[in-house]
């Protein structure tokens, strides 16, 4: 969109010092007061993306939320699922009495890696650009969500011990159960109509990562995407870029990132192993893409998680 910028919030710390909000308690999760957000003058203006999955409840936004080419009212209490790396924009309107209220939980991807819910929460299809529908909750249903949300922020706020993580990451798992029954509930009879060349490059990337093409003909070219979704390489990355923030490139370099972490965090094969399988011929060249995405070497990266 001309005239609009993007900025990248890459951290939760970030998002609070950006918000006006205390210092953030834990560094990879935190439950935010709705209310309590101070937006800048300049919010319409600018396109967001996050590093960190963001899943929110409000009332009174007194604002429409653009994300993946759709509108969202946010006069009603609704809840919304964005994952990393998506674009969305936040449009003011006039000034209304209407109080703000809700919550927003904030979860980094690191702090579910080496957990099954880091590859399950991918497989949650609300997190999707193809879910074009806000999910609207019953009474009844926002207090089961509220019941959660603040057992998780009590979890978090005690003392962190051995446990802590898991006990967590089970109540955010029952959250993210629960939503999809209400979706199903909500949309029994819905049938997904936009992006489906994003859903279906999903696909092509997952299948190729899971076969061995990546150890035969390493990893896939923009032109080879085009071709098997039979569309120009220019108007997919044209159509990323505008989805999701990012080129064709960096979309395939970030699920190659996230193979790697996965591989990273629940084997023991050695780092020119995990190279090799992710189709690289020299180990320094997959090193050195790993530090540049993620600031760690893949050993620090492992050892982060106590593997050897």
């Amino acid at each position: 969109m001309t005239g609009i910028k993007t900025q990248r919030i890459k951290t939760i710390s970030e998002f609070h010092q950006l918000r006006g909000l205390p210092k953030a308690e834990h560094p990879l999760i935190s439950v935010v007061d709705y209310n309590a957000i101070k937006r800048s003058s300049d919010i319409s203006a600018v396109n967001w993306v996050l590093d960190f999955y963001n899943i929110s409840l409000k009332r009174g936004l007194n604002a429409k939320l653009k994300y993946g080419q759709q509108e969202y009212d946010f006069d009603e209490g609704v809840m919304f699922f964005i994952a990393p790396n998506q674009v969305f924009r936040i449009e003011e309107e006039p000034a209304s009495t209407a109080k703000r209220s809700g919550w927003m939980l904030l979860i980094h991807p690191d702090f579910l890696w080496n957990t099954p819910l880091a590859k399950k929460i991918k497989q949650y299809e609300y997190f999707d650009y193809a879910v074009n529908e806000a999910l609207f909750l019953s009474d009844k249903e926002e207090k089961t969500m509220n019941g959660i949300i603040q057992t998780v922020k009590q979890e978090y706020h005690s003392n962190i011990d051995k446990f802590s993580q898991n006990i967590i990451i089970s109540h955010v798992e029952a959250l993210l159960n629960y939503s999809e029954r209400f979706y199903h509930r909500q949309f029994i009879t819905r049938k997904i109509t936009n992006h489906h060349i994003l859903t279906r490059l999903e696909g092509l990337l997952t299948d190729y990562f899971k076969s061995d093409d990546l150890i035969n003909k390493g990893l896939p070219g923009v032109q080879h995407l085009a071709d098997a979704l039979h569309v120009s390489s220019k108007y997919l990355s044209s159509l990323l870029k505008q989805l999701t923030g990012q080129t064709a490139q960096q979309h395939i370099h970030e699920k190659l990132i996230d193979r790697a972490k996965e591989k990273l965090s629940t084997t023991n094969l050695s780092v020119s192993e995990i190279a090799y399988e992710l189709g690289f011929e020299h180990p320094q060249s997959f090193s050195k893409l790993f530090k540049t995405k993620t600031s760690l070497s893949p050993l620090e990266f492992r050892q982060s998680f106590n593997i050897t």
